[in-house]
């Protein structure tokens, strides 16, 4: 982290101020929401990082110095980078090529190593809250005097459950940054056509020609969601009688499956649409877009195979019971959402914006907006011979179109209508996202908590499908939530 906060440095104090270092900006890399999204989590891994040191202050004197050093370096690393994301994520530099490859390089790479720390003490602060010998005396074997180790008083543990709430936004912080700086590295050196702009002129048409049927619905989920959680949380306890802990486990299983039903639903339904807009598609070179394309599908394998490891187990232990049962379903359908989100995602995403819509008639390429001149259909009328007219007025045209050409003048409001279903099911599925990352996110853990993958797997390996494939869901579903605020504003 200090090295990637020194090259940083060096990069806004002497490279961004060359004369000839920004020659040109990628627009589509580094939007205004994904730069929002990534301030939001850089303040609350700051609060995380305050929460730890506080903790670890707690133990200075059984601790190495460099667990208390640790955060606060941490805290340094997020808002120098924070601040060089947001001026620079859309450069192209054209100086001190190497040197701001191998920085970027660096950048990316401490940033996943921090997201792979962060993972690792998550899902070990996780397996501890599952034990049920657990205590906070994490360090008494660190030295001689245990009692002097022990976080007994109240500020403390207000530390130890702060900072781990934090977690999961220092994780997505970090994937977040990744992202952004590996833009970045792909943009070096490039050279950019300043002609097509088209996410410059669709900033601020966020809340134009829609409903908010899909906000309001995804609202409705999320709501519904964040009760489940909480109730999840309560009922589901080491000290939980097993009716308890069973009947919470039906109630998330009969949610998610609801949830991603609909989803699945609105998928197709947005996808089916897509297959009649007569918007091209967008083929030219985009980083931002390949690597928004790639995340999706590879973070979606993490939750394929938990869905897939959970099926196996239900299958070949021959569960009969409503647990089992709901967990199929749960599993089966997480599969389909991915599957039916990704493509509506990555046709939204490929997309030409809105006005680059396809013509009508591939004979007609030269015609726009909502006058059209048939020339086979074009006849000359001459004037009445009762009549006279002016020696300065020209004779009258009259354009007889047929039927099809008639039709063809509703063409906008029909485009309307496809971007406004877009639209309400780009907010509903974002929203649907959202609740779907806060779940597990924030300590939802049907896989540890129902035992039927563990009696069968066994918990090492269990717990080790789940500890590394996990965070990717998770991951996954923060992801789509901006692949989806794209989708939206490109329909």
């Amino acid at each position: 982290m200090v090295i990637a906060i020194v090259w940083m440095l060096f990069y806004l104090i002497r490279t961004s101020r060359h004369q000839d270092a920004i020659l040109c900006k990628d627009t589509h890399a580094g939007p205004i929401w994904l730069r929002g999204g990534l301030v939001l989590f850089a303040v609350l891994t700051l609060v995380m990082d305050v929460f730890k040191t506080g903790y670890y202050s707690s133990f200075s004197q059984c601790l190495h110095p460099i667990k208390i050093t640790y955060p606060v370096v941490q805290g340094i690393f997020v808002v120098v980078q924070t601040y060089f994301l947001w001026v620079s994520a859309k450069d192209c530099v054209h100086v001190h090529l190497d040197v701001t490859r191998c920085g970027l390089m660096v950048t990316l790479t401490t940033n996943l190593a921090v997201w792979m720390s962060a993972v690792t003490d998550e899902s070990v602060h996780k397996a501890q809250s599952k034990n049920p010998n657990g205590t906070h005396r994490m360090f008494e074997i660190r030295s001689s005097n245990a009692e002097s180790c022990s976080c007994d008083g109240k500020l403390c543990h207000v530390f130890y459950d702060g900072y781990f709430w934090m977690y999961p936004f220092n994780i997505e912080y970090s994937l977040f940054a990744s992202a952004m700086v590996y833009v970045m590295w792909k943009n070096v050196g490039r050279l950019i056509d300043h002609h097509e702009n088209p996410m410059y002129h669709l900033r601020f048409k966020l809340f134009k020609k829609t409903f908010f049927v899909g906000a309001l619905m995804g609202l409705l989920v999320l709501v519904t969601g964040i009760g489940v959680l909480i109730v999840y949380e309560i009922q589901v306890n080491k000290n939980s009688p097993a009716a308890r802990k069973e009947q919470a486990l039906m109630m998330y299983y009969i949610f998610n499956i609801v949830c991603l039903g609909l989803t699945s639903l609105a998928s197709i339904g947005g996808s089916i649409v897509y297959r009649f807009d007569k918007r091209d598609m967008d083929r030219h070179k985009n980083p931002t877009r390949t690597l928004d394309v790639a995340l999706l599908m590879g973070a979606a394998l993490g939750q394929y195979a938990i869905s897939y490891y959970s099926i196996v187990a239900i299958v070949a232990s021959m569960s009969r019971d409503t647990i089992s049962a709901l967990n199929l379903t749960y599993s089966l359908l997480m599969i389909a959402q991915h599957t039916f989100q990704n493509i509506f995602i990555i046709e939204g995403l490929h997309r030409e914006p809105p006005g680059k819509e396809s013509k009508i008639d591939p004979q007609q390429k030269d015609v726009y907006g909502l006058t059209f001149v048939n020339m086979n259909a074009v006849s000359l009328r001459a004037p009445d011979s009762g009549s006279a007219l002016p020696a300065a007025t020209p004779p009258t045209l009259a354009i007889q179109a047929p039927p099809e050409v008639i039709q063809s003048i509703r063409v906008s409001k029909k485009v309307n209508w496809r971007r406004t279903f877009l639209k309400e099911v780009s907010s509903f599925l974002l929203m649907c996202n959202v609740i779907l990352w806060i779940i597990p996110a924030f300590g939802a853990r049907p896989q540890f908590d129902n035992e039927r993958e563990l009696k069968f797997y066994g918990y090492p390996m269990w717990a080790a499908i789940v500890d590394i494939c996990l965070p990717f869901g998770i991951f996954y579903r923060m992801h789509a939530v901006a692949s989806l605020l794209e989708v939206y504003i490109m329909s």
